[in-house]
């Protein structure tokens, strides 16, 4: 007489183990620091993350003299020559990734790979020199990028109001422009909250279709 086989799903049957299901990857955001030379991108870029920046600065050498331009920043001794990456998770579902450019002329080359997939941008800027920033901001305008300009107030120098810096800087009527110290979180954090709300506001009013 043949055994009979026991039901599928009977009490006390093998069952297999579920198949664990993996957490999905968190969506990346890519945010580009922009500026000129000296004007606070690293700062900001470490002020910010939530680990250790990754940095590309060498000590400015005499090579330099004649090329690079120290005009309002002659006691600086470094230079970022690569880029500098900063991360901020916002949630589980959410990364932020900042990727601060090189400002001196001769490695702007490098932004037009920096700048791929980026969904927008910082342009940081120094009232005693703006126009060491004009070139981030032709870059992000003739591409289209939506971006924020930060004035950074080194030492509460600023002598310009912000109708002012404005008009030197040319900057379209709905590009956001907040002033404060690139050294402090809040400034940091307060220019990222700037950047989400101009996306979203630029979206809401992208046509259709």
């Amino acid at each position: 007489m043949a055994t009979p086989h026991a039901a599928t799903g009977a009490p006390g049957a093998a069952t297999s183990p579920a198949s664990p299901t993996s957490p999905a990857a968190p969506a990346a955001v890519k945010i580009l620091i922009a500026g000129g030379f000296g004007v606070g991108k690293t700062t900001l870029v470490g002020s910010v993350s939530e680990v250790t920046p990754l940095r590309t600065e060498e000590y400015l050498t005499r090579a330099s003299v004649g090329v690079d331009d120290l005009s309002g920043v002659d006691q600086k001794d470094t230079t970022t020559v690569a880029l500098d990456f900063g991360r901020i998770t916002v949630s589980p579902e959410l990364v932020v990734y900042l990727f601060g450019t090189p400002g001196q002329e001769r490695f702007w080359f490098m932004w037009n790979d920096l700048v791929n997939g980026a969904l927008g941008g910082i342009v940081i800027a120094d009232t005693r020199r703006l126009e060491s920033s004009f070139a981030s901001i032709d870059f992000f305008e003739s591409r289209g990028i939506p971006f924020v300009v930060a004035i950074n107030c080194f030492h509460n120098t600023n002598t310009r109001t912000p109708d002012e810096i404005r008009a030197a800087l040319d900057l379209d009527p709905q590009v956001p422009m907040l002033l404060g110290d690139v050294r402090e979180r809040v400034f940091g954090r307060d220019l990222l909250l700037a950047l989400v709300d101009h996306l979203m506001e630029l979206a809401s009013v992208a046509p259709v279709g």
